[in-house]
């Protein structure tokens, strides 16, 4: 450390040759907003200085822009469906150098295990994976997933040097309550000089002070302006999150001024593998934010500068010295293609193709991550009994995970609910698949659109039960039952035949294969999903896995029942 201390100052103070030289660059000064046209000295993996140096090994920037390596706030990696070293492949290509992620998809099936896991796959990759610790799982205490994560279970952990502090607090109620166990994960946090990420989706201004007063700093569900500058108002850093479900950027985008710009940041938080090789990872969030109308370096400053300030990374998110020689090259900041990318002074991506020769190779088979352990299924547990015809419906918001509760007349043949396609009434499924319950939650759902067959997934967010949407109980069932066959993953079924299924063998969330494979496999299903003659104004199987999660307004399916988020408890369907 001493020693690369002194070579820094010693490059710095041009007393010895740099490492590298990055020449005839346009480096875009993130705390000033001007453009520099200097030399860039790297030694050690660290930038040492900012000028006119001369060395032997000198790379040319040919006036392209030089940017900060580009930070996701706010990111599951789960939810690509990739393995970390996969996942960093894809972000690498995209400028994405760092990512902050919470792991409390496959904490929810596999507990310690699953954080343990993901922390020692994401080990030794040339993408930095900082890690904040789940806060709530199960996401509420009535859910059922695959392990219970107390305070005493995430303690040992503040040791992990990638470790950055606790994740989104999304069980608003056990802070409004303050209920003992939370009260340990939030003091834990703080006594260990840590973070707090906020989730506080549907809470209103006043309510907002609860979290600002735990010292939760950050929010990422804010999705109107109201919401967004509610946050702003009381320090919060804003999270503007375009995902692949959650589309929120163009809604509040208008809430960024001079004034506020570096108290917001850009993060995906739920990104699907065929959206992050199409559109990308944050550097797709600069590119609409600049065709929305907002200033190129302001925008570049919400994926860099401003995300490293928030989780006080101090030696990263600019190009100046002492910050890691993290960097892309860019032709035209307008159009952000990302054409070169540095990672600690290594060139991993040049003309747009990734090296990753000594790229290390992580074996993704675990004991510890346990299989599928639904119990056994028939057609006639699939049945919904009602005595009126009146019933309580989950309404589907395209691009969104809020939905709507709405009540409308369904049709009943000798006492039993049946799906409509003419008035868009579905069935929705969700079977408990950790512990052999035998829990099965039943409701109808409006807005999903499909004309045949069904849909299933063990991607069911946050506790990942088995969740399916279809037109008819037998579909259903074959599509269930071909989930377990596989260890989990997403089955689309028509008229008795399976039509598409992929498979995901890691907790059932995470396919073994490479992003390029899995890539192929998912234009596979999305182009076979088509069959069932559904809305292609949203993804459905990303859509369908967010119709379980409780802590998002307003009606939800679990395994126990329909949840309404406004009372916080479980309703019947009918309505009386």
């Amino acid at each position: 450390m001493k020693d690369k201390l002194i070579k820094r100052i010693k490059v710095a103070g041009k007393q010895i040759q740099p490492d590298l030289i990055i020449r005839n660059a346009k480096i875009v000064n993130v705390f000033t907003g001007e453009i520099m046209e200097e030399d860039i000295a790297i030694a050690d993996h660290y930038i040492a200085g900012i000028g006119k140096y001369s060395g032997s090994n000198v790379i040319d920037a040919k006036g392209k822009f030089v940017i900060p390596g580009l930070i996701d706030g706010h990111v599951h990696i789960e939810s690509s469906m990739l393995t970390p070293q996969e996942f960093a492949k894809v972000s690498l290509l995209h400028g994405v150098t760092t990512v902050v992620t919470d792991p409390h998809e496959i904490a929810n099936v596999a507990g310690v295990e699953g954080i343990q896991y993901m922390l020692e796959k994401s080990e030794g990759l040339p993408l930095d994976i900082k890690v904040m610790l789940p806060s709530c799982v199960p996401a509420v205490p009535k859910d059922s997933n695959g392990a219970n994560l107390y305070s005493e279970d995430l303690e040992g952990f503040y040791n992990h040097e990638r470790v950055l502090g606790l994740a989104e607090v999304m069980d608003y109620p056990s802070v409004y309550h303050t209920t003992p166990d939370m009260m340990n994960k939030l003091l834990s946090a703080k006594q260990h000089n840590r973070l707090i990420d906020g989730h506080a989706a549907g809470i209103e201004r006043e309510k907002l002070n609860v979290y600002a007063a735990a010292d939760i700093r950050n929010d990422h569900e804010a999705t109107t302006i109201q919401e967004a500058k509610d946050r702003l108002d009381l320090g919060m850093y804003l999270m503007i999150r375009e995902g692949t479900v959650a589309k929120d950027l163009k809604a509040l985008l208008p809430i960024v001024t001079e004034r506020n710009a570096r108290r917001c940041l850009f993060v995906t938080d739920d990104k699907l593998i065929n959206d992050l090789v199409e559109e990308g990872s944050v550097d797709h969030c600069i590119r609409l934010a600049i065709k929305e109308g907002l200033d190129p370096i302001t925008a570049i400053q919400m994926a860099t500068i401003n995300s490293a300030e928030c989780y006080k990374l101090d030696d990263i998110g600019a190009i100046a010295p002492g910050y890691k020689a993290d960097f892309l090259f860019v032709e035209n900041l307008e159009e952000f293609s990302v054409h070169s990318v540095f990672k600690n002074g290594d060139w991993i991506v040049k003309d747009r193709k990734l090296l990753l020769e000594k790229m290390v190779i992580h074996d993704y088979k675990d004991s510890r991550i346990p299989l599928i352990n639904s119990a056994e299924l028939e057609i006639e547990d699939l049945l919904v009994p009602l005595q009126s015809n009146f019933c309580h419906l989950i309404e589907i918001i395209p691009n969104s995970i809020v939905t709507n509760s709405t009540i409308e007349s369904v049709n009943l043949e000798n006492g039993y609910f049946v799906p409509s396609v003419e008035k868009d009434q579905l069935k929705l499924i969700v079977v408990e698949r950790h512990h052999q319950t035998g829990n099965i939650g039943k409701a109808i759902v409006k807005g999903f659109g499909i004309q045949r067959g069904a849909i299933a997934t063990t991607i069911s967010h946050d506790s990942h039960n088995i969740v399916s949407v279809g037109t008819n109980d037998k579909d259903i069932l074959l599509a269930i039952k071909r989930l377990k066959e596989i260890e989990g993953g997403i089955v689309v079924v028509a008229e008795g035949e399976i039509i598409a299924q992929l498979s995901l063998p890691i907790a059932g969330l995470i396919s073994d294969q490479s992003y390029l494979t899995l890539y192929e496999e998912m234009k596979e299903l999305n182009e076979r999903v088509k069959r069932l003659k559904g809305s292609l104004e949203f993804n459905p199987f990303l859509t369908l896995s967010f119709l379980s999660l409780t802590v998002i307004p307003t009606l939800k399916l679990t395994d126990k029942g329909l949840f309404n988020f406004a009372s916080f408890s479980y309703i019947g369907i009918e309505a009386t």
